[in-house]
C-alpha cells in the first residue's frame, strides 16, 4: 500500500508531463483500435466464407460469364451436395452513393447453398413465386426504412433500363461475420429481359457456387469440375469460397497491408512517447532512490515503483484511448458512404491486442530506467544532481 502511494505521488509530481504522455498513448491507442477495426472490417467477407463452399469462375477473371449449360455437368460431380449460381447485376439504387451487394441468384436454389442467410419459409416462397421480386438484408431494411411489398427501382448499369423489384423476404445474417446487407433478386427475371432486348447476352451466369460433402475433397472435385471445361471457350477455375474472397481483395490488399503494419508501428510510437518519460524521471531520481537504498530498501521496491509508474500511465492512456476508440470508429463509419463496410465494428481482439499492447509498453519502457537504476552506485548516485 505504501509503495502504491509512493508510486501515485511519483506520477503526479509532473502533473502536465504524466498527462500529456497518457493523452498521446491514449492517441495512439484509439489510433490503432480504429486502423485494426477498417482491417478486420476489409477481411470480414474472407472470414465469413465456408470451407465446404467451392467457386466456380471463368479462368481468366470473374468478370467473364459462364454458360448456363455449364450447370448440369458440374452437379454430376461426385461429392457435390448442392449446387447454385450468381451473377452481379449492380445498377444504381436512389444514387451512386448508396453502395451494397446486388446479385442475380437462382432464386430455387441459393438459400440451400447460404444457409446462413437466415429467412422465413413463407417468404421464401413468396420470393419464388414472383419473378420481379427481391430478398434484402435487414441492415438495408433499417437503413432505408423499407418493408415487406415497398419497390425498389434499380437504374442498370451491367443490364441497362429500369428495373423495379418488390420486396419480398428480408433476410438476417446467421453471425456477425455474415453481410446484412445484401439485394439478391431472380436470375432468370433478369435473363429473359435479356433476351427479349439484348439477344446475345442471355444464358450466362458470373460464377457457379457448390456446396461439398466433405472439405478435405475440395482440390480433388475443383481439379475435376475444371477438367471438363479444359480446351473450351471458356475454361473455368475452381477454388475454395476463401480463395475467391481473397483473389477478389487482391487488388488494394497492399493498402490494407500497409495499415496493418501502420497499426503496429503505432504502438512503437507509444513505446518511444512512454519510454522517454521514464528515462526522464528515473535520472531526475536517482538521488532519491540512492537515499532509498541506504534506508534499507530493497532492489524489489526499486522495481516496483519504476515498473509500477511506467505501468499506471500505459494503464491509464490505454484505458483513455479504449473508451476514445467507440466514438472514433462510429465517427469514421459515419463519415463513409453508406454500405462501404456492411460489418463495421471493434473486434474483442482488437481490444485485447490495444490492452495487451499498452501493457507491453508498459513493461518494457520500465526495463532500461530499471536497470540504470540498479546499477548505479549508491555513493554515485548520492553525487547525482537531477
Amino acid at each position: 500500500m505504501h509503495i502504491l502511494k509512493l508510486i501515485i505521488k511519483n506520477m503526479l509530481r509532473h502533473k502536465l508531463r504524466t498527462f500529456l504522455t497518457v493523452l498521446g498513448i491514449s492517441l495512439a491507442i484509439s489510433a490503432f483500435g480504429l486502423i485494426r477495426t477498417v482491417v478486420t472490417a476489409w477481411n470480414a467477407g474472407v472470414e465469413a466464407t465456408a470451407a465446404d463452399r467451392l467457386i466456380t469462375r471463368h479462368s481468366v477473371s470473374f468478370i467473364f460469364p459462364l454458360p448456363l449449360s455449364y450447370r448440369d455437368k458440374i452437379a454430376k460431380v461426385e461429392g457435390i451436395e448442392s449446387l447454385t449460381y450468381a451473377n452481379w447485376f449492380s445498377g444504381v439504387y436512389i444514387d451512386k452513393k448508396q453502395f451494397f451487394a446486388r446479385l442475380a441468384v437462382d432464386a430455387e436454389t441459393f438459400f440451400d447453398v447460404y444457409s446462413e442467410l437466415l429467412v422465413t419459409p413463407e417468404q421464401l416462397v413468396a420470393f419464388k413465386k414472383e419473378r420481379n421480386s427481391c430478398i434484402i438484408g435487414d441492415q438495408l431494411v433499417e437503413r432505408y426504412n423499407l418493408k415487406i411489398g415497398d419497390v425498389m427501382p434499380i437504374e442498370g448499369d451491367i443490364y441497362p433500363g429500369r428495373w423495379e423489384f418488390v420486396v419480398r423476404g428480408i433476410y438476417k445474417p446467421r453471425d456477425k461475420a455474415t453481410d446484412p446487407s445484401n439485394m439478391l433478386v431472380h436470375w432468370n427475371y433478369v435473363d429473359e429481359r435479356m433476351k427479349k432486348e439484348m439477344p446475345g447476352r442471355e444464358g450466362y451466369v458470373g460464377w457457379y457456387i457448390c456446396k461439398i460433402k466433405n472439405p478435405n475433397d475440395a482440390a480433388v472435385i475443383s481439379e475435376k469440375i475444371d477438367q471438363f471445361f479444359l480446351n473450351s471457350s471458356a475454361e473455368t477455375k475452381t477454388e475454395t469460397e476463401r480463395a475467391f474472397s481473397q483473389g477478389f481483395m487482391a487488388s488494394v490488399s497492399a493498402i490494407f497491408t500497409s495499415m496493418n503494419i501502420m497499426s503496429f508501428v503505432i504502438i512503437g510510437i507509444i513505446l518511444l512517447v512512454l519510454g522517454n518519460t521514464m528515462i526522464m524521471s528515473a535520472r531526475e531520481r536517482i538521488r532519491e532512490y540512492s537515499v532509498l537504498r541506504t534506508l534499507g530498501f530493497s532492489n524489489f521496491h526499486l522495481v516496483s515503483l519504476i515498473g509500477g509508474e511506467s505501468l499506471l500511465i500505459a494503464a491509464l492512456g490505454g484505458a483513455t484511448g479504449i473508451a476514445l476508440a467507440f466514438p472514433m470508429v462510429s465517427g469514421f463509419e459515419a463519415a463513409l458512404p453508406k454500405g462501404w463496410f456492411p460489418i463495421f465494428f471493434i473486434e474483442p481482439i482488437t481490444l485485447i491486442l490495444a490492452s495487451s499492447a499498452a501493457v507491453l509498453v508498459g513493461v518494457l519502457a520500465a526495463l532500461f530506467p530499471i536497470q540504470r537504476t540498479l546499477t548505479t552506485k549508491i555513493v554515485d548516485g548520492l553525487r547525482q544532481i537531477g
